[in-house]
């Protein structure tokens, strides 16, 4: 089995996404942002806050460095920010194959509503920022996608049959 990689903006559901590709494959599903956070010992709020974004993007960069080692099949979630460097998305494509969760402005706003641990969306105005970030971000995602699933309205069990199906497909 090749490995899944999700990438896509934050509130895509690419965690739920991968917990669910994890428990029908039976594979292990790792998310960058947590792998930072243990080897940081700090959550990424406090890595931004103290060390900066760019210290979190360094630490991002040597996770995936890692995971290329791993021999046994996964699904990796990665944080939404993840893909924006170039390196990051040759990374990903060795990893496995890369699936786009593609979602709307307004999804995210309304998945995201009061959410306090996302360093990018606080203080006012978070709907033009997310309007925004994704715009900024898109064409990153498509460079870094094998495929790409649009998540709006979809229940997670839909998304997933999509994705392997597509894969199945590729492959």
């Amino acid at each position: 089995m090749e490995n899944i990689v999700l990438i896509g903006f934050m509130g895509a559901g690419k965690t739920t996404i991968g917990r669910e590709l994890a428990k029908h494959l039976s594979v292990p599903m790792i998310d960058s942002d947590a792998l930072i956070e243990q080897k940081a010992q700090m959550s990424v709020s406090a890595m931004f806050e103290e060390k900066g974004e760019a210290y979190f993007r360094r630490m991002e960069t040597d996770v995936l460095k890692e995971l290329l080692d791993q021999k046994e099949p996964m699904i990796l979630s990665c944080g939404g920010g993840l893909p924006m460097r170039e390196e990051n998305r040759i990374l990903l494509k060795q990893i496995g194959a890369v699936v786009f969760l593609e979602v709307s402005p307004e999804t995210v706003a309304n998945r995201l509503k009061g959410d306090k641990t996302r360093p990018l969306l606080q203080g006012a105005d978070a709907k033009n920022r997310i309007e925004r970030l994704l715009e900024e971000r898109k064409e990153r995602y498509q460079q870094a996608a094998d495929l790409c699933i649009c998540v709006d309205g979809k229940a997670p069990e839909t998304i997933c049959s999509e994705i392997l199906k597509k894969i199945e497909k590729n492959t």
